[in-house]
C-alpha cells in the first residue's frame, strides 16, 4: 500500500462544452481509467493492459474540431445515442465510444467489428467488445470496456471496492476480464495481437475516515467521496439525473437537495462529488 497525493486540479476538458451528450462523449474519450495498472495481487489467466493517460488526452486533442461541431449542433451524436433502448449507463458509454470509432478522420483506428460473438455450435463462449486494427502499428487490438463506480471500504485493498450492487465488486470485474472477456486469440479471421480494457468511471472513498490508496489506483482521474450522513445544507449539494453520472451537465439539473435518497450529488458550481447511501434502518444485535 503506498500514499497517494491528489492533485488540486485535474484534466476534465469535457466541463468546457455545453450540451449534455457531448460533455459525455468528451469524458468517454478524454478521461484516464480509474486504474494505471493491474493489482499486483490479480492473478493472470489472459493477459491484458490498460492504455496510459497520455494516450486518451492525444485522442481528445485530435477529436476537439469535431467535438465542437456537435456542441453547435449535436443531431448527428443524439440520432445515434438514441438508437440504445436500455437506460444502463455500461451501453450508453459503449455508444459512444463506437459513435467516436466510426470517426475515421479524428483516430488512428479502423473498426473491424463490434460486439462480435464467440459461438461453438449451440453454446455462446462469449462476446468481444470492439476488434480494431491500430493502423500505426498495423496490430489487431482487442478492447473490452467498462463504465463502473466502486465505493471504497476497509482498507482499499482490491477486495474492499464494491459496486451500488455489493455482488459487483473491482475484484469480481477484473478477475472476469482475465478469466472470461480476454480469453479468445482471434476474431472475424483475425489474430489479435493486443488486448486492452478501458476501465472508466469514479472511485469514492468513505468521508469520515483517512486513507492511504494503493499505487495502482489512478490519481489523475477525480476521486469521490461516500458517506451515510447528508451533508451540512450550506455546502448546497444537488442530485444528478442518472446520465450525468457519465459527466453532470454544465448547468444545474435540480435544486439543492433537501430530501436525500440513495444516488450520486454534486457540490453545486463545484467538482465535487458525493455518492450518499442510506444507513440500515434495521440493526441485527
Amino acid at each position: 500500500m503506498t500514499h497517494i497525493s491528489l492533485p488540486s486540479c485535474y484534466f476534465e476538458p469535457w466541463l468546457s462544452y455545453q450540451q449534455p451528450c457531448v460533455r459525455q462523449l468528451a469524458f468517454s474519450i478524454a478521461s484516464p481509467n480509474i486504474l494505471t495498472q493491474l493489482p499486483p495481487e490479480l492473478a493472470l489467466t489472459h493477459q491484458f493492459e490498460l492504455h496510459d493517460d497520455l494516450i486518451w488526452q492525444q485522442h481528445y486533442t485530435r477529436y476537439i474540431p469535431r467535438l465542437e461541431a456537435l456542441d453547435k449542433d449535436p443531431t448527428e451524436l443524439l440520432d445515434f445515442i438514441h438508437q440504445l433502448k436500455s437506460t444502463r449507463l455500461g451501453l450508453r458509454f459503449e455508444m459512444l465510444i463506437w459513435f467516436w470509432l466510426l470517426d475515421r478522420d479524428y483516430h488512428h483506428y479502423e473498426l473491424i467489428g463490434h460486439s462480435i460473438q464467440k459461438i461453438d455450435g449451440p453454446k455462446t463462449l462469449g462476446e468481444l467488445d470492439f476488434v480494431l486494427r491500430n493502423l500505426e502499428t498495423q496490430e489487431i487490438e482487442h478492447w473490452e470496456i467498462a463504465l463502473k463506480y466502486y465505493l471504497a471500504e476497509g482498507d482499499c485493498s482490491l477486495p474492499s471496492w464494491y459496486g451500488l450492487n455489493r455482488s459487483d465488486t473491482l475484484s469480481r470485474k477484473l478477475h472476469h476480464f482475465t478469466q472470461k472477456q480476454f480469453q479468445f486469440n482471434d476474431a472475424l479471421e483475425h489474430r489479435i495481437q493486443r488486448k486492452y480494457c478501458m476501465l472508466k468511471g469514479q472511485l469514492y472513498l468513505p468521508v469520515d475516515k483517512s486513507h492511504e490508496l494503493p499505487d495502482w489506483v489512478n490519481p489523475a482521474r477525480r476521486i469521490g467521496h461516500w458517506g451515510h450522513h447528508i451533508p451540512h445544507p450550506s455546502e448546497l449539494y444537488y442530485r444528478l439525473q442518472r446520465h450525468e453520472w457519465i459527466c453532470a451537465h454544465a448547468a444545474l439539473s435540480s435544486i439543492p437537495a433537501y430530501w436525500w435518497t440513495d444516488g450520486l450529488y454534486k457540490q453545486s458550481h463545484q467538482e465535487n462529488y458525493y455518492m450518499y447511501r442510506q444507513p440500515n434502518l434495521l440493526q441485527t444485535h
